[in-house]
């Protein structure tokens, strides 16, 4: 195999894989072969309880998804899921990733489009395959892998079409980001964040002004060019939040015992060593420090696809019930790590009509950290009823 890493002049021993042409090369013959040998979601139906846990891994108690009565009145006569469910049900979308053993996947983006609801008692199948493979050079770790997957979701019992997308993450060499990354250069040398009992009680009263729109219709008519968002916020990050959202989605490598066992011989890269010398997933980025300071970031972090679901949260909480979210675009630009706490806006930039015919608004999406960072930006196509 040809090394085509960066050398690592920094003092420090080499510790993790290194991306090679060989690997790539194998793993871009690939590219449109269906994915066969898949490991199994985290759920296969939209139950009652699926939805609430991951309605609430997001901090959102829309009643829509949480409350069967209350839904029994609503537009589908019962329970639906949140449109970032979708993330629950194949873990191919939520960066499930391969052919690159030992190099870190760090999922940074999606494009969905949801064809229909998808309701309480649904059965989903998935199909996936690899889509593109794309190279770039970062301030994060240099050579980086664009890893680009597509999957498309069905009612299992009649085969419709409910929802298909495309998602990514960017492989990186742990060790270069580590000691020649410069995109956290002024992260790391932040202090920890501290807060004082006015900063909470400022943050928590943006909670308090948050309102779901719920059965209160918005009208395609009733919305401009220009009109801007309530402010949405998701914050502080502890390692508390991250878990409860894997409690909803399912996390992509929590096993256990024997589980976590088979999980680390089918792949054997995989596992890194904790503390206690014990291999253990690199998904403990999201709750321990020190291997997410070894991969290069500041500090724990969330999950990608966690806000991806907020941004989509946001949207639904403005649009209302009658409203249905057509299609979500969102990138990922900066680590959420603890500690921080962020702010979504967003605001209408078109109106028109979709592929279908149905009258749609367009809404651009950003998230800023407390420091000023871009955490995320998002693209919703939101259909509204029409008064005609």
């Amino acid at each position: 195999m040809t090394d085509v890493s960066v050398d690592i002049d920094e003092p420090g021993e080499r510790r993790f894989a290194t991306i090679t042409d060989d690997a790539l090369a194998n793993l871009r013959r690939l590219i449109g072969v269906p994915i066969t040998d898949t490991v199994e979601p985290w759920c296969y139906e939209a139950t009652r309880d699926n939805i609430r846990h991951y309605a609430h891994g997001i901090g959102d108690d829309n009643p829509l998804w949480c409350d069967p009565g209350y839904a029994a009145q609503a537009r589908h006569g019962t329970i639906v899921a949140p449109p970032s469910f979708v993330f629950a049900l194949n873990r191919i979308l939520s960066g499930y990733v391969g052919g690159l053993p030992g190099i870190h996947a760090m999922w940074a983006g999606a494009d969905i489009t949801w064809h229909q609801p998808i309701k309480r008692g649904t059965e989903v199948s998935a199909t996936a395959h690899l889509k593109d493979l794309i190279e770039h050079q970062t301030a994060f770790a240099g050579r980086a892998v664009q890893q680009i997957y597509h999957v498309d979701y069905r009612d299992a019992a009649t085969d419709e079409l409910l929802c298909s997308g495309d998602s990514w993450c960017f492989r990186t060499e742990r060790d270069t980001a580590r000691e020649l990354g410069t995109k956290y250069e002024k992260a790391k040398a932040r202090p920890p964040m501290r807060y004082t009992a006015e900063d909470l009680e400022g943050i928590y009263g943006r909670y308090e002004a948050e309102t779901v729109r719920g059965a209160e219709t918005r009208y395609i008519e009733d919305v401009s060019v220009g009109d801007e968002l309530p402010a949405m916020t998701k914050g502080p990050m502890t390692v508390t939040g991250f878990i409860a959202y894997a409690q909803g989605w399912g996390g992509l490598y929590i096993r256990a015992n024997r589980l976590a066992h088979q999980q680390l011989r089918k792949h054997p890269g995989l596992g890194i060593a904790n503390a206690f010398g014990i291999p253990d997933v690199p998904e403990r980025v999201h709750w321990e420090n020190d291997l997410a300071t070894d991969v290069g970031t500041p500090a724990a972090y969330d999950y990608g696809p966690e806000r991806c679901s907020w941004l989509t949260h946001h949207l639904t909480d403005w649009m209302g019930d009658d409203g249905f979210l057509r299609r979500h675009q969102c990138q990922i630009r900066h680590h959420n790590v603890v500690g921080d706490w962020i702010t979504i806006t967003g605001k209408v930039t078109g109106k028109g009509v979709d592929d279908e015919g149905h009258p749609v608004v367009e809404v651009e999406q950003v998230a800023h950290n407390q420091h000023g960072d871009v955490s995320a930006r998002g693209q919703g196509t939101v259909r509204l009823p029409s008064r005609g």
